[in-house]
């Protein structure tokens, strides 16, 4: 039976998405980076269909009696609420999409209505569509000697239900036209910023195209497939190689079924009926919206307005750390103070110079490291090439299972291997999510290791997008442990145990579990602090809620789903949630436990999932040095008393913005970069800070932390810090 304090994962998941959706209509925002936030909202609705729910319609299908283990739903259950709650967040889309379309007209950029076309403009689209349009579109129409043609996820098309103009009001029958393959998205008229988009074109001038049919009823729809792969059903053929495995599996992807049909405007009824019934798509999955189905046209759009820096946030520029000395050998450095840089608000370019410093290094013997989702143009995979050119033994384990990004992971291996590099995969019931890299070096007669552990992917573009952190240190504990993990990963197996690490599936929950325990004991002078993506594995979510009850203190810092409810009384009233939702992704894993001389602090590849706990290898890395861990304990202070861009979630289920009334706003991500910059000026080789690009003033934080509360923004309340906004799909 499920407890009051649990929420559902996929309706958690939603939630999140309409805070994200919530941004494009903040007015504080530059008007086109609210438009990447409706951009936002509908790629990570994509991906939320193609997976969460994909995986959704299998268990309805093949198990229809299960019920999920926190708020006891079934499948179908859980189908038709997420169908409900979308159908509620789509109205909230058309009308963001239209304020903020009606805010770019003052830069004469518009999106036309068909309605609206001058003749002038009426003739050059139509003698547009017959020159540059219509030679390329594939027609097909849908009778006994036609059949339905695949249509394929996330392509937009043209559905027309037509009758020959010899049958009068005889029979009709069906008729697609892709929209587009092949076409650009968007089709500007001359000498204007007014816009239509090719999907609109075609379905305005779908009648040029049947030439014996006349029109009776037309649409603008899309698909979305099911994309939730069954990997292990590739590994039953242990004679086949694991990377062509994946390439099969991939190419299978694109196949699966419908599981939402998507309609733009005011569709004709009976060509939605007909699409729905080609596709078999029950009713409950049919949406309708008048906003752009995908809006993968507005970079379009940016290219005419990037002329007006008042639309878009300024320009920020991850910083050197002055923890690290410019000109000095990266390794040595390590060796006398562990390092941790802070992504964005410092460069990534700096743990890439030990990789390339590595690479060179005569007293290196080798490299090892897990990769997960690299940059197209990787400079991390060509240090590593570098290395096995320069005779270094380098392993990489490349995790071809990484959503979304196996096709590239795939021609990652094979220039690796190209390379001279030992390449290794995932283990075959378990993803290897750890962002691990060990370099062993000889130091006199000794050998010593160099460790990095970090919270987010080795990934130069994403390190400027998502907030994370790494750690460098040459302690010889955690060198040994790391060391264990590759050994146990070259053959197939998992860590048993460790001294300095935490290793799932097999070492990381039990000991989480047992530092709650151990503050469960402190009752009210004891204190839980944690900083992840996602809250959904029930063991974790009992021992939190146990937690509360004894009177710890628990503050978490979540940034999408979270299947803890905060706040209810006499269960989780002494746990406080809060998300903040910012410029860029919130992605760093952050662990405390306790305060003072038993302080722990922990950083980690892993969120609280099942998935992560139980399912894949992660690793979380102890902060040791007392400086080091104070400062991430100060980034976490700092976060929880962001009341800008901070929801809390209150005991309803819902999330709240916090209130800043009678305070000065704090919007932590811009408190970050502006230390960041204001540490970098401080070093010798660095340029000053240029002040328009800076950010602006933000106060600094105490130290001190909020009570519980559920109070809302004072949507009045000034703003200081404004910041590009940027959200992706988890790593």
């Amino acid at each position: 039976m499920s407890k009051p304090f649990y929420d559902n994962r996929e309706l958690s998941w939603l939630k999140f998405n309409a805070r994200v959706l919530e941004e494009s209509k903040d007015e504080t925002t530059p008007t086109f980076e609210r438009l990447r936030f409706v951009q936002i909202f509908c790629s990570n609705l994509d991906e939320f269909f193609m997976i969460r729910v994909g995986s959704l319609h299998d268990k309805m299908l093949y198990d229809p009696k299960d019920r999920e283990n926190k708020t006891n739903m079934t499948a179908k259950e859980q189908l038709s609420e997420i169908a409900k709650r979308v159908k509620e967040l789509l109205p909230v889309k058309d009308e963001a999409y239209a304020e903020i379309m009606q805010g770019l007209s003052a830069y004469g950029i518009e999106h036309i209505s068909e309605n609206s076309l001058s003749p002038e403009e009426d003739a050059f689209l139509k003698a547009y569509f017959n020159r540059e349009v219509r030679p390329l579109l594939f027609t097909g129409v849908v009778d006994k000697k036609h059949p339905v043609p695949f249509l394929k996820s996330g392509e937009i098309y043209i559905g027309c239900k037509l009758r020959k103009k010899t049958d009068g009001a005889g029979k009709t029958t069906f008729g697609i036209l892709p929209a587009s393959e092949n076409l650009p998205r968007i089709v500007f008229l001359p000498g204007t910023g007014k816009f239509i988009l090719i999907e609109e074109l075609i379905c305005r001038y779908a009648k040029l195209v049947w030439g014996n049919f006349e029109i009776v009823g037309k649409c603008i729809f899309r698909v979305t497939r099911n994309a939730d792969l069954d990997i292990d059903e590739g590994l039953f053929d242990q004679d086949v190689d694991f990377r062509d495995i994946m390439s099969k599996l991939v190419k299978k992807r694109k196949k699966l079924c419908p599981v939402r049909l998507e309609f733009q405007g005011n569709p004709d009824k009976d060509v939605v009926s007909t699409i729905a019934k080609i596709l078999k798509i029950d009713e409950e999955f049919v949406f309708k919206q008048f906003a752009p189905l995908s809006m993968s046209f507005i970079s379009a759009l940016e290219k005419r307005l990037e002329k007006n820096p008042e639309l878009f946030f300024k320009p920020l520029t991850p910083q050197k750390s002055p923890a690290i000395v410019s000109g000095k050998p990266l390794i040595e450095q390590i060796k006398q103070h562990d390092i941790l840089l802070n992504y964005p608000y410092e460069n990534i370019n700096q743990f890439i110079n030990l990789l390339e410093e590595a690479a060179s290094d005569p007293n290196v013997s080798s490299i090892k490291i897990t990769l997960y989702r690299v940059a197209r143009d990787s400079k991390i995979i060509n240090a590593l090439n570098k290395a096995a050119e320069n005779g270094k033994d380098v392993l990489a384990l490349v995790e071809l299972r990484a959503r979304f990004d196996e096709e590239n992971n795939i021609g990652w291996s094979k220039q690796l291997e190209e390379a001279g590099v030992t390449v290794i995969y995932g283990l075959e019931e378990l993803k290897v999510h750890s962002k691990l890299l060990l370099i062993t070096l000889r130091d006199g007669n000794d050998v010593c290791y160099i460790t990095q552990v970090g919270t987010g992917n080795y990934n130069e573009r994403t390190s400027k997008l998502y907030t994370d952190l790494t750690l460098m240190t040459a302690d010889r504990d955690i060198g040994s442990d790391a060391s264990v993990v590759f050994n146990a990963l070259m053959i197939g197996s998992t860590v048993e145990s460790t001294n300095r690490l935490l290793v799932a599936p097999k070492g990381l929950k039990s000991r989480l579990v047992e530092f709650i325990d151990n503050e469960i004991t402190y009752g009210r002078e004891g204190y839980i602090g944690i900083k992840i993506n996602s809250l959904t594995d029930r063991d974790l979510i009992e021992k939190l809620a146990e937690a509360s009850r004894a009177g710890v203190r628990v503050e978490l810092i979540v940034r999408g789903i979270c299947c803890l409810i905060s706040g209810v009384p006499g269960e989780t009233e002494n746990i406080r949630v809060i998300s903040i939702v910012g410029r860029f992704l919130e992605h760093s894993r952050i662990y405390i436990f306790g305060r003072d001389e038993r302080r722990r602090v922990y950083i980690s590849s892993a969120d609280f999932m099942t998935r992560n706990t139980e399912k894949r290898v992660e690793v979380a890395a102890p902060i040791l040095d007392n400086s080091l861990a104070d400062r991430v304990c100060g980034m976490f202070n700092t976060m929880f008393e962001d009341n800008v861009k901070a929801r809390e979630l209150c005991s309803d289920g819902q999330y709240r913005r916090v209130s800043n009334i009678g305070k000065a706003p704090l919007n932590s991500q811009g408190y970050f970069y502006e230390e960041a910059y204001k540490a970098a000026e401080q070093l010798p080789d660095a340029p000053a800070k240029p002040p328009e690009k800076a950010p602006e003033t933000v106060t600094t934080p105490s130290t001190s932390t909020a009570p519980c509360s559920a109070s809302v923004e004072n949507p009045n309340a000034p703003v200081k810090v404004k910041i590009r906004k940027v959200h992706r799909k988890n790593g």
